[in-house]
């Protein structure tokens, strides 16, 4: 049995979410409910949790400020969030799981198994990740936690040259020659990636265009990459591309 709490500031969230947990959830203990970030502060050495639900859109105090108040964090996590695209992006970018309100019951078990299946807390460099990338308007995040089948890879924006689609999956292709194979989609990565430096360029590929060493033209034509891969374009993203590579007078 897992201890869980929830850390939410709306009565009737919480009391939803502890219905669905008691019908669709039995690995679940519910030990507590508080409704603010100083509550929980007061009272998390008491009920030791190992599971904690937190909402991020809390007043006087965050999700995300009670997570920097806390020493260190030796419980898993979920967020739960109203929709906020900024919040979202800061959660994946650091691979930590997150459900939207409403809540969704199948959502939701999906989300307690994977933390049933792998009881482990978040490390530093996510919660590092996570802060700085939501605290940092402007200062562009430079690293990402790339979820593996092993575990967690944190790597530089900077060194990713390229990525590839592989089903479900995809290749990152790093400067240092190694290659990461992600549990995300090629579509999860380009959500991600698009405001950065990268740009997809067919449907099995997405590049850091700051790797581009030339494009050849064609129907699509390609590129070639800093790392000696030869990049096909699709015809439809062709024009964006040239686009994207004229300002840097490629």
């Amino acid at each position: 049995m897992i201890n869980t709490i929830i850390i939410d500031d709306e009565p009737y969230c919480c009391e939803t979410l502890e219905a669905m947990i008691g019908k669709f959830c039995p690995e679940l203990v519910m030990s507590a409910i508080l409704h603010s970030g100083t509550d929980a502060l007061e009272v998390l050495g008491k009920y030791t949790p190992q599971l904690v639900f937190l909402d991020i859109e809390m007043p006087h105090m965050t999700g995300f400020e009670f997570l920097e108040r806390i020493p260190s964090i030796n419980f898993a996590l979920i967020f739960t969030t109203s929709y906020d695209q900024y919040a979202i992006k800061a959660i994946r970018f650091s691979a930590l799981d997150y459900l939207l309100k409403p809540i969704d019951r199948v959502e939701l078990i999906q989300a307690v198994a994977k933390v049933a299946r792998n009881l482990q807390n978040p490390s530093q460099s996510q919660l590092d990740l996570l802060l700085h990338k939501f605290n940092s308007l402007k200062t562009p995040i430079r690293k990402m936690a790339i979820p593996t089948l092993e575990g967690l890879e944190m790597v530089e924006l900077d060194n990713i040259v390229r990525c590839t689609a592989d089903g479900n999956y995809t290749n990152f292709f790093l400067k240092n020659k190694t290659k990461i194979l992600a549990c995300r989609t090629m579509k999860d990565v380009e959500e991600l990636l698009t405001e950065h430096s990268f740009i997809r360029v067919h449907n099995s590929y997405l590049v850091n265009i700051n790797e581009v060493a030339r494009y050849v033209k064609g129907e699509g034509g390609y590129l070639v990459m800093s790392d000696g891969a030869n990049i096909d374009v699709s015809r439809t993203r062709k024009d964006i591309l040239l686009q994207r590579l004229r300002p840097n007078r490629l």
